[in-house]
């Protein structure tokens, strides 16, 4: 199957976001030695993604909210199946059916953003300013060899860390300059992806179910690891997105996860977490800050009356009225 339409689709929106940033006369390269059209351009082409994908990310917190409901009876069906796995499958595979919960919806987001992703990989591979086809996928000549020469500190972003000394030539780069810029948004790319799993496990706990906590200790660490020696072969321009992606993914998730608390936590025995439950969103207030709660008034307590001293006479507490007359 051909990808030409997805090379298209990334080509047209970068080169769209590219020619607005250089209508207004951003600058070229006079700042820091940066091309910020094509820096914006990038990061421009994740916020049209993520605006696209939202309605998507809904359905994965709220198929996600789903799946922490259903941990009990989860939890209830291994106790019973204990031993049978395939029966095990089986019945939760109809208790999901039953509830209309998708245990695939929360890694839906993330496997649509990665033809984009490849797309982007694909296309900033292209230049090259040894490549004949300069306007390939909707791109002029003018546009292929600014974007060739574009640069972030630099270092171009069709660089890689892994650059040869030929491609580096091309390119017109120093390799140490190269290596020091990718090396550091390869190790700031592992960072933000750590905190985005991380960020989403501590707020909606680990799942009780061991595959999907698998998956999330795959996510957790697996993942951010494997980008350090992936990450030789990116280009600078797509570490620059994927980078960006991961801060749009953590203020979203925020968002999210304030406006729209976990059900229950479950977590690993001994944890914090499991010591301290998650508290319900606040509401009210500038970004759903919490207002202070309305002071109820309380009651007047009632006068204490004083008991006798010991040895004190009783007091009378008809002293003092008139005695009844004899008939």
């Amino acid at each position: 199957m051909s990808l030409d339409w997805i090379y298209y689709a990334i080509s047209w929106i970068l080169l769209t976001w590219h020619s607005a940033w250089d209508a207004i006369k951003v600058p070229v390269g006079s700042v820091l030695g940066t091309n910020w059209a094509w820096i914006l351009a990038i990061i421009f082409l994740v916020v049209t993604v993520r605006v696209i994908l939202f309605p998507v990310f809904v359905k994965q917190i709220k198929s996600q909210r789903a799946m922490q409901a259903l941990q009990p009876k989860v939890k209830e069906l291994q106790e019973k199946h204990k031993g049978d796995r395939e029966t095990l499958q089986k019945e939760m595979m109809e208790l999901y059916r039953k509830e209309k919960a998708n245990p695939l919806m929360g890694c839906l987001p993330m496997f649509l953003q990665i033809p984009v992703f490849l797309g982007l990989f694909h296309v900033l591979r292209r230049l090259d300013p040894a490549k004949s086809n300069k306007t390939l996928y909707g791109w002029t000549v003018d546009q292929f060899d600014s974007a060739s020469s574009a640069k972030i500190f630099t270092a171009p972003i069709a660089g890689k860390f892994g650059s040869t000394a030929d491609e580096l030539a091309r390119l017109g780069a120093n390799g140490t300059t190269v290596k020091v810029i990718a090396g550091i948004l390869v190790l700031v790319m592992m960072g933000t992806t750590y905190l985005t799993s991380r960020q989403m496990i501590l707020k909606t706990g680990w799942a009780e179910d061991p595959q999907q906590r698998m998956v999330q200790r795959l996510m957790l660490y697996g993942i951010p690891l494997s980008l350090l020696i992936s990450g030789a072969i990116f280009p600078i321009g797509v570490i620059i997105y994927w980078v960006t992606n991961n801060l749009f993914t953590l203020g979203q998730q925020q968002w999210v996860l304030r406006k729209f608390p976990p059900l229950v936590t479950n977590q690993k025995p001994g944890s914090t977490a499991a010591r301290n439950p998650v508290q319900p969103a606040k509401t009210g207030g500038f970004l759903n800050r919490a207002k202070p709660a309305a002071q109820v008034p309380a009651k007047p307590a009632a006068p204490k009356v004083a008991g006798p001293k010991p040895g004190a006479k009783p007091t009378n507490p008809k002293k003092g009225r008139p005695a009844k007359r004899q008939g």
